[in-house]
């Protein structure tokens, strides 16, 4: 099968069945939540054409002021592992905080979920201070055609990514990147996407879709059709029937998922978790991965769960705030 030629077409259908089975056969009927754990809403670079972060730059004065208390994202770290989600990445602006301070953080996260985490920090070279609490690293691609990413993503340029995940792969990390679709991308790019996993290696795709912010040149895009989305991640399973593939899709978009893990999704992010904990959102995720006859690792619903873990000192009151906003979306509904 041309899963190129097949997604020109508008074969889709045809492509999930084989996807899925592919995927079943290779990897499993198990889909995990993912939760991407941010450090910072700052970027001294700040300028890729459909990111929030771009919009925010002008108007932070104090960048130091916009890097979460490293508490809150311990805390965050401690919900994720009582209610059985993975920390997809940890990921920040550049110039948020320092490769030392990544470290301490991606040290006290294992020592609590006693996993390993990915970053998702930028182009960096200093990757050999990080050991074992770190699993892998990704470059943050985009675009995989390297003309339209050139464009949107001016300071983050295609041989620094290429060169940061070899070094990767010389330590002993895991290699990842993300992709955006509905960036102005054809079919036929995913040759270039092929051809960039296949020449570094590459572990784990995140997919996600465009979610256009206000201020962007892209505020007034749609996001891609749902079926072009599960095509595409499909063409990718049946390529890489090995890979790893976590798939993002938005709260106002949650009919994605049962399609996208059809095609050969492991995992799915990209969830306000805290305001989506026991509402009908969060039921809706578990109903998608309920009919699309896969078993969920992490839980939307579970309570007792939620209310049930470690306590740490310097952790428990942001703890206590995470997990009583959780239930108060539960009273309210």
């Amino acid at each position: 099968m041309d899963v190129i030629e097949s997604l020109k077409n508008r074969d889709i259908l045809k492509m999930i069945e084989r996807a899925g089975k592919i995927t079943l056969k290779n990897q499993g009927d198990t889909i995990t939540l993912e939760r991407a754990v941010f450090l910072s809403w700052w970027c001294e670079r700040g300028d890729c054409a459909f990111c929030y972060m771009s919009t925010q730059k002008p108007r932070i004065k104090e960048p130091s002021k916009a890097r979460r208390n490293i508490n809150a994202i311990l805390a965050e770290a401690e919900i994720c592992r009582r209610i059985g989600w993975n920390i997809e990445f940890l990921s920040g602006g550049y110039g948020s905080f320092s490769g030392e301070e990544i470290k301490k953080i991606a040290e006290r996260i294992k020592e609590i979920t006693g996993a390993p985490v990915w970053l998702n920090t930028g182009i960096t070279s200093e990757l050999d201070i990080y050991g074992p609490e770190v699993a892998g690293i990704t470059g943050a691609l985009e675009v995989a055609n390297p003309d339209l990413q050139r464009k949107l993503c001016p300071s983050k340029p295609r041989k620094d990514i290429i060169d940061m995940l070899e070094t990767a792969g010389d330590l002993g990390f895991k290699k990842g990147i993300t992709l955006i679709l509905g960036l102005g991308e054809t079919p036929e790019d995913l040759e270039y996407l092929f051809e960039f996993i296949r020449d570094l290696r590459i572990d784990r795709v995140t997919f996600y879709s465009l979610n256009p912010h206000e201020g962007t040149v892209f505020e007034d895009q749609p996001q891609p059709a749902s079926l072009y989305y599960a095509g595409t991640v499909a063409a990718t399973r049946i390529e890489f029937p090995q890979l790893e593939i976590i798939t993002g899709t938005w709260i106002d978009n949650l009919a994605n998922i049962g399609p996208l893990i059809l095609s050969g999704a492991n995992g799915i992010t990209k969830f306000p978790l805290f305001r989506m904990f026991g509402t009908r959102y969060g039921k809706r995720v578990e109903e998608e991965v309920r009919w699309a006859g896969r078993k969920l690792r992490g839980t939307f619903t579970d309570t007792e769960r939620l209310m049930t873990g470690r306590s740490y000192p310097e952790l428990d009151p942001f703890i206590e705030r995470y997990v009583k906003g959780c239930l108060k979306n539960i009273k309210v509904v």
